[in-house]
């Protein structure tokens, strides 16, 4: 069974990288009917903390990753790595170096200044003796002739010879265990076939195939996934724009958006570009991911947002909106679901993400208080005035207020003084909305109900007469 695993280190938030590794082993594990492992890498407890584990699952849950096993904790399985760090020693696989980070340091420079490689030099390999005063670490006995190779599933044959690598530490001098050996020994104990992770790891990966073998386990697959790169081809950061996956969804993003944004960074099926969570666990496989870097775009990020909001489910969205709508200042309760999921009908079309249809929704919950200078100056003007003041009547002896309902009192008035809808319609939207641009004049009159309606269009009726009288005695004094 294909058993593959997601292992972060919960030093800060769970970031794009990170989150496509996550979806590239649970995608491989759906395909193969395989299990998904979760396991979190927090032996580094100086930088390690509880709030970034919340953040890590929260973000999984977000994404719709589920896990078959854990979370695991690496801090819980103390007892395992001394277990397996006693039976290296016993063996005779690994030993204790007394050599004091100064003595390396020293060896170091003097290795680099006569132009060989700085490595540890293995002069505690055969050491008897305890030195008194100092706190040894563990190393391997890391095999010097031949090569390592990895047969890695993206990048093909890799060889590194045994001769560059030294005998690597397993155990720090305070007695912590190293992110080389932990994650071999939690690897192996938890039977992962395919470890699936970012090609920044690739170095780590002859020195765990060592350790292996030195602990008498099978290495599973490996397939190291290219880094995700700014749109400048340099290695990704916030200065591109990209960002935490929940900071994601407070600015307003669908899981499923980032979710296929993120596979497609590096995998493709053929020139399609989205796909239903069940097509990529039919299609995904490691055949099909790039062997370079993929390029970060977030207009294409974007543009997949604004697909998703424009096909998903209203009454899904509405709910979703909800927060948006309150962090704006909008309502503080929520509202009818009714006439929200009406506001999102309306808004679906035109938002990129629910931050901005909850900006574009502002005017359906508060009446404008100034409308746009430019809207004001070309729609509302003392031309329009008795068209809004014949709308206003015929909207009043309305009994329903249905869009049909709404489109025949705007005829009764196109009708009585023989113009156009444009000349009817701009000076109702700018009214209404206090903009020149709006959903459909009908689609939006009937959410905002028939008294509303009447009172905005009021308030524009007073705000010409007013505008006009003060036009008026300007030019009387001049």
């Amino acid at each position: 069974m294909v058993r593959t695993r997601f292992a972060p280190s919960p030093t800060g938030h769970l970031h794009l990288g990170g989150a496509r590794t996550a979806i590239f082993n649970w995608l491989f594990a759906r395909h193969h009917q395989g299990k998904f492992l979760l396991r979190i890498e927090d032996t580094d407890r100086s930088r390690s903390t509880d709030e970034s584990i919340r953040d890590i699952l929260e973000s999984m849950k977000w994404l719709g990753l589920d896990w078959d096993e854990g979370p695991y904790r690496q801090t819980d399985r103390t007892d395992i790595y001394n277990r397996e760090i006693q039976r290296l020693l016993k063996e005779g696989k690994a030993y204790y170096c007394y050599c004091t980070p100064e003595e390396l340091e020293e060896r170091r420079k003097k290795a680099l200044k006569e132009g060989r490689m700085p490595k540890y030099d293995g002069r505690c390999r055969y050491r008897k003796e305890p030195r008194k005063g100092v706190n040894p670490v563990v190393r391997l006995k890391v095999e010097q002739d031949g090569e390592t190779v990895i047969n890695d599933l993206i990048k093909g044959k890799v060889v590194y010879p045994n001769a560059q690598l030294d005998d690597f530490i397993l155990v720090r001098s305070d007695g912590t265990p190293t992110y080389n050996f932990v994650v071999v020994v939690d690897d192996a104990l938890m039977n992962i076939t395919h470890v699936i992770r970012g090609d920044d790891h690739l170095n780590n990966t002859p020195k765990q195939i060592q350790l292996y073998k030195a602990l008498g386990y099978e290495p599973p697959l490996f397939a190291h996934v290219p880094m995700i790169l700014g749109p400048d081809r340099s290695r990704l950061s916030k200065r591109h724009g990209a960002t935490s996956v929940l900071a994601y969804r407070e600015e307003g993003y669908l899981p499923e958006a980032l979710f296929n944004f993120l596979v497609r960074l590096g995998w493709s099926h053929g020139d399609q570009e989205i796909f239903s969570k069940e097509e990529l666990i039919q299609y995904f496989s490691l055949e099909h991911v790039g062997k370079s870097p993929a390029i970060y775009n977030p207009e294409k990020l974007l543009w997949l947002n604004a697909h998703y909001i424009k096909t998903g489910d209203t009454k899904r969205l509405a709910s979703l909106l909800i927060p948006f709508l309150k962090r704006e200042g909008l309502i503080k309760e929520d509202p009818d679901p009714k006439m929200l999921a009406l506001v999102v009908e309306t808004l679906k079309e035109r938002s990129r993400t629910l931050k901005e249809m909850a900006q574009m929704a502002a005017f359906y919950f508060k009446a404008p208080t100034e409308y746009d200078p430019e809207g004001a100056s070309k729609f509302l003007t003392p031309e329009v005035l008795p068209y809004l003041q014949a709308l206003v009547s015929e909207l009043e002896r309305l009994d329903s207020f249905e869009e049909g309902d709404v489109r025949a009192a705007f005829e009764a008035v196109m009708e009585k003084f023989s113009i156009k809808l444009k000349h009817l319609a701009q000076p109702c939207r700018v009214a209404l909305t206090g903009k020149r641009v709006s959903p459909g004049i009908f689609e939006i009159m009937v959410v905002l109900g028939k008294q509303e309606c009447i009172n905005r269009l009021r308030r524009a009726i007073d705000f010409i007469e007013s505008h006009g009288e003060r036009k008026n005695s300007t030019n009387r004094s001049n």
